[in-house]
């Protein structure tokens, strides 16, 4: 067996898990990369796996890995670079183990992430959070809880595996009412409630009757709803919501819409970008930015503000004739 097979698995058992204590995502998403990126290379050298070396996974090697997921595999931009990311990770750590390699360990690193474009964030204004909300049927027993998960996300921001992962005992409805969620990197994160979010899990909550261990919003045979299932119900609702509000059919709803909507209500209400960013859980001040960006009646105001240059409207004319000749060609 090679040096890189056993610095694979310490890798994984000893950096990740071990000492960074990483999340099961982090983990699944890093297993994912070095798994493809050993099958690429075992067919490119024509060997298997485990006899495969550091010298084999040479920057030009992972550099044609880059190319192959975004050309033949379709992936994004960032996705590619989610993936390096996790090369980058796994060839630092080996950096310290085998200084032999150091040559080829450094030109991996020196590989930079492609700049992708930032499209604008999409959210839902008054009228399509009403429709939304509206969408679902409360006669039935989905409905009630898709209603009382949406109104909850749309109030919150929290991200779908928040959600999904939100117990019953998270919910604490009593005093300064506030639902508790474990966030990216486990971090506990408190969210504060509205009187009309209050009322609606108060009513679920009363006919969910269920025990403080147990998904708050669980599936009709009481397991965790998965991601897709979370998704595929709030797509259901959007399409639906889509007949009495049309501008819904040019958006993609999805639980990071709501979560979007519920940053874009706060920046409207006039709180801080600093605010807005510990109440969604982000990592960095700079992240909410991007709310700002997409803010169009935020730019109009400060536009009003503004006093226009006193500049007449007109087309250059040369003071000269050969001037004017050029002018023309």
């Amino acid at each position: 067996m090679s040096a890189l097979a056993p610095t694979v698995q310490a890798f994984f058992t000893q950096r990740l898990i071990r000492e960074r204590n990483a999340s099961p995502h982090t983990i699944a998403a890093y297993r994912d990369t070095i798994r493809l990126l050993l099958a690429f290379t075992a067919a490119r050298c024509g060997r298997e796996p485990s006899q495969l070396d550091i010298a084999d996974l040479n920057a030009d090697t992972v550099a044609a890995f880059l190319d192959h997921i975004q050309t033949e595999r379709g992936n994004s931009a960032r996705t590619r670079n989610a993936r390096l990311a996790a090369i980058h990770s796994l060839y630092r750590y080996a950096a310290l183990r085998h200084p032999e390699h150091a040559q080829d360990i450094q030109r991996v690193l020196s590989i930079p992430p492609k700049r992708t474009n930032r499209a604008l964030v999409t959210f839902l204004d008054h009228d399509e959070v009403d429709a939304l909300l509206a969408a679902p049927d409360t006669g039935t027993w989905t409905g009630r809880r898709d209603h009382a998960l949406m109104t909850l996300a749309i109030q919150t921001g929290l991200r779908a595996s928040e959600m999904i992962g939100l117990n019953v005992a998270d919910a604490q409805l009593t005093g300064a009412a506030h639902v508790t969620c474990e966030g990216k990197g486990r971090k506990q994160r408190i969210t504060p409630l509205t009187k009309t979010t209050i009322a609606v899990l108060r009513v679920w909550l009363r006919e969910r009757a269920g025990h403080p261990d147990e998904p708050l919003f669980p599936t009709i045979r009481g397991r965790r709803l998965s991601r897709d299932a979370l998704e595929r119900r709030l797509q259901i609702h959007a399409a639906h919501a889509a007949t009495a509000c049309p501008s819904l059919n040019g958006k993609n709803v999805s639980l990071h819409t709501l979560r979007h909507t519920a940053a874009m209500q706060l920046l409207h209400a006039g709180v801080d970008t600093t605010v807005i960013a510990l109440w969604l859980g982000h990592e960095r001040v700079e992240t909410t930015q991007i709310y700002l960006h997409a803010d169009l009646a935020l730019k109009e105001r400060a536009l009003a503000r503004t006093k226009p240059p006193d500049a007449k409207p007109g087309r250059y004319r040369p003071p000269d004739t050969l001037l004017a000749f050029l002018e023309a060609l």
